[in-house]
């Protein structure tokens, strides 16, 4: 789609401009299909941990279906706040909310094998964090400095070093499968490297919505090899509602300080990563720097995004990169495009029919499709990394803090007499080396040869 079919390069650069209903609304969808799949995938997996199951037999399998829902709900909701703005509440530009999966690595060991009982002190986390998260849209501008590519390279890293396991569980038929003669089988591996084929043919050899949709196509052409290898239920499809509100404390109010400290964490790295996705949408699509304004604003609405998530059942939300990309291959800058999308999303998210549909993806084709996302994250900070200088201070910075971090997320064992909260904060391995970055990169003369 050529600009000249849309509006002038003026137009096309101004946040406030509206294409013809006819463009904006294929537009909005557009950024739908690219952050469709890593949207909902988080309440899948969290799903999962919890043990909710993903199988129609399953009882707890409505409450995967309820996370899928609020995922789609909450995201277009988050957006909102984003595009439309309240007060000082949003950055008023094309920016899309989504799941995050950077806080992953701490919500997967909270409510690992609790079932429902675990949801209310993460729900709680994810609720309190948001408020933290919030309160930083007041000084994220003088907080930056603490966080260089060193550091936020690092964090990246580790977030998909964390969650690579998981892949690879899933696309061998998944941790319930973990010691039966099926797991690993051939018959699992199929449909997931479909989806990392097909994910990688359509990136490198086709352009527009097929490029930028890789990963959900991919998705879908796994599903269909396990579909005709009999691996799809569609048990739950039928018995789920047309529509339905969300339910404020579902799952009740449980403080749990473990979940509060890696929740409130997190939403540090989830502003900066805010910030750099509001940088690289004025940049790419209005050749400008993002304001304070902007980026205040974009934070409060990211915090408040997660809060009110929380409330209902959400996931923490945070912006999403992949969109930033759409907008400078797009050059359309008006968030009142990426509002059409919102609502579409906000729709979905009303239709538990919808999270019914998602939720009749195997988990082996969602292990296909996490492998290429949680490899991406890895990549996006061996990106970030790049931009270091790797003198001596800053290469031992990294040893350590990557060494630690990591070692103990492999063998959390060796914490086994510290206390509960700080075996979850630690053994998880990002709050460890986040924190041991950071400190030493304030502390460490910089003149270290």
């Amino acid at each position: 789609m050529s600009d000249a079919t849309i509006g002038s390069v003026e137009q096309l650069r101004d946040p406030n401009y509206t294409p013809a209903l006819s463009k904006a609304i294929p537009l909005g969808i557009q950024h739908v299909l690219a952050m469709f799949a890593s949207n909902v995938t988080p309440a899948i997996i969290v799903a999962g941990a919890a043990g909710f199951g993903f199988g129609s037999n399953s009882p707890d399998f409505p409450n995967m279906i309820y996370m899928i829902q609020m995922s789609m709900l909450f995201a277009g909701i988050a957006t909102l706040f984003q595009t439309i703005g309240m007060g000082p509440i949003g950055a008023r530009l094309p920016i899309v909310q989504g799941t995050s999966f950077a806080f992953l690595p701490i919500m997967i060991p909270a409510v690992a094998g609790q079932g429902v009982a675990g949801l209310a002190g993460l729900m709680t986390g994810v609720m309190i964090g948001g408020i933290f998260h919030f309160c930083l849209g007041f000084v994220i501008g003088r907080i930056r400095f603490a966080l260089p590519p060193l550091v936020t390279g690092l964090i990246v890293l580790m977030i998909g070093l964390a969650l690579v396991r998981v892949g690879i569980q899933y696309a061998a038929g998944g941790v319930p499968m973990m010691g039966k003669p099926e797991f690993g089988s051939t018959n699992q591996w199929l449909p997931a490297i479909t989806v990392i084929l097909v994910t990688l043919a359509l990136k490198f050899f086709t352009k527009g919505m097929w490029s930028v949709a890789a990963v959900l196509i991919g998705l879908v052409a796994g599903y269909v090899v396990a579909l005709t290898m009999g691996q799809v239920n569609f048990g739950n499809i039928a018995r789920a509602s047309m529509f339905e509100l969300p339910v404020p404390f579902k799952w009740g109010f449980e403080f749990n300080s473990a979940i509060v400290i890696g929740m409130c964490f997190m939403a540090v790295v989830s502003a900066i990563e805010t910030v750099g996705d509001t940088s690289g949408i004025t940049k790419g699509g209005a050749g400008r720097e993002a304001t304070d304004k902007e980026i205040s604003g974009a934070t409060f609405a990211d915090g408040l995004g997660t809060a009110v998530a929380g409330v209902f059942g959400g996931l923490p939300n945070t912006s999403f990169s992949q969109n930033v990309g759409l907008i400078s291959m797009t050059g359309v800058m008006s968030r009142h495009v990426v509002t059409f999308g919102a609502i579409f999303l906000i729709v979905c998210g009303l239709i538990p029919k919808v999270g019914a549909i998602v939720a009749t993806v195997p988990i082996n084709v969602l292990g296909g499709g996490v492998i290429v996302m949680f490899g991406m994250v890895c990549a996006a900070g061996i990106n970030m990394l790049s931009e270091v200088n790797w003198n001596r201070r800053n290469m031992v910075i990294f040893a350590v803090s990557l060494s630690i971090g990591l070692g103990l997320q492999l063998e959390p064992t060796a914490l086994q007499h510290v206390g509960k909260t700080a075996q979850i904060l630690l053994t998880s391995g990002l709050l460890p080396s986040a924190a041991i970055a950071i400190l030493l990169n304030l502390l460490l003369p910089e003149d270290l040869d």
